[in-house]
């Protein structure tokens, strides 16, 4: 199978990156020293490739009414334009079909940033929704053709200050910009950008959305800058101990989004209705989501490994585990029974031992503290 590429796979090559199928993308996973690429962000500011995301614009006189019963997350707190949400997609049984920032431009136009993997299917599942409903929108993916735009993630507590060293003309629309929020800058040495105060580390920065003709441009501009390279290693060490859902891990269309960790993101109290509220309403919550620090030597959180709950023949299970380079901890993401409490032990199966863990509070890390003993 012919791996698909991103406008920045030479570059990444010229740099020496180790390149890994990830989902059927050629992408790098690191560019030396992951550990360094993830204190870098931490510290410091670094830069990750995530054109194979997909932008999505949504067009056309009912795409709020649309979006509202499409999405389980309420479009009416989008009143401000580059105002951003993020939001489950799910299906009529309630499995989770993708998660998802939405950003509103105006009342005909909102933007849509989907992930890599399912940006197929959510588009197949939108157009369908819009014949069903009638809406007749137009639904533009911008990952391909003429069109295309580039993504790049600039994460870490130095990142907007080497964006508008490298976009100056970005600067002054954007230095009061609060956290989930977006402007379009048309006058750039780079083309018009969209510039998100968005990310996927638990640290400050923006995601910078931009013409797929300039990526090499602007990612050599930005590394000119001092901003590190980063790849997928630390950008999963970063999320996780940032408490940030993977789709595919953490959640996908067999799991309740009540059951990992998404509450915040469900609107079950206003008499708007949407894909999927009718199940998790039936369904309500069965389990939650927590962290977990291994506290006992002799293995690695992982995926999948089941967390026994003391005392009790109640099991759970791990969805995404890491040792963790800021904590210099083993640390996972786990769904478990409801009534386990923050400060409990549980116990991990690993290989032929049950290893003792706490259960804690998610996030682990924001910001570059620790939040969690």
């Amino acid at each position: 199978m012919t791996l698909k590429a991103t406008p920045l796979n030479a570059v990444h090559r010229a740099a020496g990156a180790k390149m890994v199928d990830f989902g059927g993308w050629d992408m790098p996973v690191n560019y030396g020293s992951q550990i360094e690429e993830h204190h870098a962000v931490r510290t410091d500011v670094g830069m990750f490739d995530v054109s194979h995301m997909c932008v999505v614009d949504l067009e056309g006189a009912n795409v709020r009414a649309f979006l509202r019963g499409l999405l389980a997350n309420n479009v009416d707190k989008l009143v401000v334009p580059g105002k951003a949400l993020y939001s489950c997609m799910l299906k009529p049984e309630g499995g989770v079909i993708d998660d998802l920032i939405v950003y509103f431009f105006s009342e005909t136009w909102f933007r849509l940033v989907v992930n890599a993997g399912t940006a197929e299917k959510d588009i197949a599942w939108m157009q369908a929704q819009n014949a069903a409903t009638g809406a007749g929108l137009t639904i533009t993916q911008r990952r391909d053709g003429a069109d295309a735009m580039a993504l790049i993630a600039v994460q870490g507590p130095h990142a907007r200050a080497k964006v508008w060293q490298v976009l100056p003309t970005t600067e002054a629309a954007s230095k009061e910009m609060k956290p989930f929020n977006a402007v379009i800058v048309k006058d750039t040495a780079f083309g018009e950008v969209m510039v998100a105060r968005t990310g996927y580390t638990g640290e400050d920065g923006f995601e910078i959305a931009f013409p797929a003709s300039q990526a090499a441009a602007l990612w050599n501009a930005l590394a000119a800058a001092g901003v590190k390279p980063a790849g997928l290693g630390a950008r999963d060490t970063l999320r996780l101990e940032a408490g940030m859902n993977l789709y595919g891990q953490d959640m996908d269309e067999s799991v309740n989004p009540l059951d990992a960790g998404l509450a915040w993101t469900i609107d079950l109290v206003s008499e708007r209705d949407f894909v999927g509220k009718a199940a998790l309403q039936a369904q309500g919550q069965n389990a939650q989501f927590v962290g977990l620090i291994l506290r006992e030597k002799g293995g690695i959180l992982r995926a999948h490994q089941k967390v026994v709950v003391a005392g009790t023949e109640a099991t759970g299970e791990i969805t995404s585990g890491t040792f963790s380079p800021t904590m210099q901890q083993a640390i996972a993401l786990a769904r478990v029974p409801m009534g386990v409490n923050v400060g409990d032990t549980v116990h991990v199966e690993i290989r032929d031992k049950r290893l003792a863990a706490t259960v804690v509070k998610l996030p682990f890390v924001r910001n570059g503290k620790i939040l969690v003993a």
